[in-house]
């Protein structure tokens, strides 16, 4: 069966409409799931591929189908705790408290409690109440808000109004609105990790959009070699670097994920809470190779803002994080002693981002 094939199938399976974007990220996911081992290499290599976060999600390795299952439904928990859009959701029904406290999940008390330390750090360049800003955008259907929107929204956001008490959640303001869409996928693909180190497993890969988690080695004993694509094919066939990876995440961010043109001027999905705007930066492409998925979450978005000068400056302040960039002008850039390969012209088009 042919790629278009699965993915049409997988459409069916899912029972939900999907745009022409998300079709063609299931198809780049089912591909992915092929290189990786779908078809069942053996009787413990499985993987499979579900659609979550508005993306493609591929869980494969050696493992047995119970487990296999047990790591998607993971999954699709985190989506009912954390998606923004679903109202019973708790990220849901925090927003819609209107400034009293929610008693949530506890990891969803955890993964906000973390996303303040980063807010902090970054000089609230990294910022989860964003929310009140990004759901103006839509980068599905093209859509700019008015100037007087993006300015009232703004006023919402600010980090330091997310209060955490044990599992408690509350907003000081009550107009403000958290979205975790920066740094849900790193803990979630940290978390699916997790699992599979608890039941037993030494060799898996995780691939949730631009999050790729690994556990272990390959069954040879080999590293995972982890691609970072092309910022400049629109096909995302192309890899400009790899790193081999044992028990890691690399996390690839870009202006080329979600981007819509509107009277010759182009927006991203990477927003300044600055500005409510999408960020004005040189850097196209942002990747951390790190031990935790989460850690390069919440590293990625505030490198945009600071420019390549700047990333690279205060990324020197932490050796545990190796970090590529791409500039506008097609520069490749990494810091110091980084186990980034840059591959040359000659590069394999088959190859594509995520673990092999």
């Amino acid at each position: 069966m042919g790629i278009h094939s699965h993915a049409v199938a997988l459409l069916r399976r899912f029972g939900a409409v999907m745009t022409r974007r998300q079709l063609l990220r299931l198809a780049a996911g089912v591909m992915l799931a092929s290189l990786m081992g779908c078809a069942q290499t053996s009787e413990s290599q499985l993987s499979a591929t579900v659609f979550n976060f508005d993306t493609v999600c591929t869980i494969g390795g050696s493992m047995t189908q119970e487990v296999l299952d047990e790591a998607c439904a993971l999954c699709g928990t985190f989506e009912q705790l954390f998606s923004r859009t679903i109202a019973t959701s708790d990220v849901g029904r925090i927003n819609a408290a209107a400034g009293e406290a929610v008693e949530v999940d506890p990891r969803t008390a955890d993964v906000i409690r973390r996303s303040l330390a980063y807010s902090e750090e970054s000089d609230g360049l990294f910022d989860i109440t964003i929310g009140s800003v990004s759901e103006l955008w839509d980068f599905t259907e093209g859509i700019v808000p008015g100037e007087q929107a993006v300015a009232d929204a703004l006023k919402h956001v600010g980090w330091q109004n997310v209060h955490v008490e044990g599992a408690t959640v509350r907003l000081v303001d009550p107009l403000a609105r958290i979205d975790l869409g920066g740094i849900a996928k790193g803990y979630i693909a940290d978390a699916v990790v997790d699992l599979l180190r608890e039941r037993g497993i030494t060799s898996a890969s995780v691939n949730l959009g631009g999050n790729v988690v690994v556990l272990g080695t390959k069954l040879d004993g080999s590293p995972w070699g982890v691609g970072v694509r092309d910022p400049d094919d629109p096909s995302g066939a192309n890899v400009i670097a790899r790193v081999g990876v044992t028990d890691g995440s690399v996390v690839t961010s870009g202006l080329y994920e979600r981007s819509f043109e509107r009277h010759g001027r182009r927006y991203w999905h990477i927003l300044d809470p600055r500005t409510g705007y999408p960020v004005e930066t040189d850097v196209v492409s942002a990747s951390i190779y790190s031990e935790r998925s989460i850690d390069g979450d919440g590293c990625t978005k505030p490198l945009f803002m600071w420019g390549v000068s700047e990333s690279l400056h205060r990324l020197e302040q932490k050796p545990q994080l190796q970090a590529l960039l791409v500039t506008r002008d097609g520069a490749i850039c990494t810091t110091p002693a980084s186990d980034f390969e840059i591959l040359g012209s000659d590069r394999n088009p088959t190859e594509r981002e995520g673990a092999s």
